[in-house]
C-alpha cells in the first residue's frame, strides 16, 4: 500500500494530470446546467471536458508527463462524466412524455451500473496492489461511441434535443442508438475482466512461492 502511494505522489504535479482534475470539477457544472435545461451550456461543457480528454493524453505522451497517478486520474474523471450522464439521462427520460422513451429509460441504468462497479472495482484493485488496467481498443471504441451517442441525443433527442425543433429523433430510432451504445459498453467492460484475473492469479501464484520457499527455509535450518 505505502508502495502504491508512492507511486501516485511521484510526478502528480504536471499539466495533464491538471487537465484530469478540471474534468472532474466539470462533472459537477455539467449536471447542474443539464437539470436546468440549459441544455446548449451542457453541451458546452460536455465538449471541453472531451477536449481535455484529448488534449491530457497527447501532453503525457508527447512530453514524457505519463504518471501513475494520470492513468488513475484520467480514468476517474471518464467514469465520473459518463455516471453523471446516464442518471440525468435516466431522470430526464423516466418523466418523458412519450411512453416509448419512458418504458426504455431504465437503459441508461446499464451505463450507471457499469461505471460504478469499474470505479468501486477500481479502488479495491488499487488497495490491494493491483494495477487498473488501461483503456483497450474496445474500451476506446467503447468511449467514443457513449459520447457521440449522447452528444446526438442532446442535440436531436425528444424532450431535451436543442435542435429538436428542426429534426428529432423518433423514439424508436433513440432507443436502438442506445442500445448500440449500451451493447459496446458492456463488450468494453468484459475486454478488462482477463487482465484482471490475470493479475489475481499471478498474486496468489507469487504468494505461494513464497509461502514454499519460507516452508523450505525453515526445513533447512531445522535439518541444521
Amino acid at each position: 500500500m505505502k508502495e502504491t502511494l508512492k507511486d501516485l505522489t511521484k510526478n502528480m504535479w504536471t499539466v495533464p494530470n491538471l487537465l484530469s482534475f478540471i474534468r472532474i470539477l466539470l462533472v459537477p457544472l455539467f449536471a447542474v446546467l443539464f437539470m436546468k435545461e440549459q441544455y446548449v451550456w451542457s453541451i458546452i461543457v460536455l465538449a471541453l471536458s472531451g477536449l481535455s480528454d484529448f488534449f491530457d493524453g497527447k501532453i503525457a505522451r508527447k512530453f514524457n508527463q505519463v504518471s501513475a497517478l494520470g492513468k488513475i486520474l484520467d480514468p476517474v474523471a471518464d467514469k465520473l462524466t459518463q455516471i453523471t450522464i446516464a442518471i440525468v439521462f435516466y431522470i430526464t427520460f423516466a418523466g418523458s412524455s412519450d411512453k416509448t422513451v419512458k418504458a426504455f429509460s431504465w437503459i441508461f441504468l446499464i451505463f450507471l451500473i457499469k461505471e460504478a462497479v469499474m470505479v468501486v472495482g477500481g479502488a479495491i484493485m488499487i488497495a490491494t496492489g493491483l494495477k487498473p488496467g488501461a483503456a483497450e481498443l474496445p474500451g476506446k471504441i467503447g468511449t467514443f461511441a457513449f459520447y457521440l451517442i449522447m452528444i446526438s441525443i442532446m442535440a436531436f433527442g425528444p424532450d431535451i434535443g436543442i435542435c429538436r425543433n428542426v429534426f428529432t429523433y423518433p423514439a424508436p430510432v433513440m432507443i436502438v442508438l442506445v442500445c448500440i451504445s449500451a451493447i459496446l459498453t458492456l463488450v468494453a467492460f468484459s475486454s478488462y475482466v482477463p487482465g484482471v484475473w490475470r493479475q489475481i492469479q499471478d498474486k496468489k501464484k507469487a504468494k505461494a512461492e513464497a509461502a514454499a520457499s519460507g516452508s523450505s527455509g525453515g526445513d533447512s535450518s531445522e535439518e541444521k
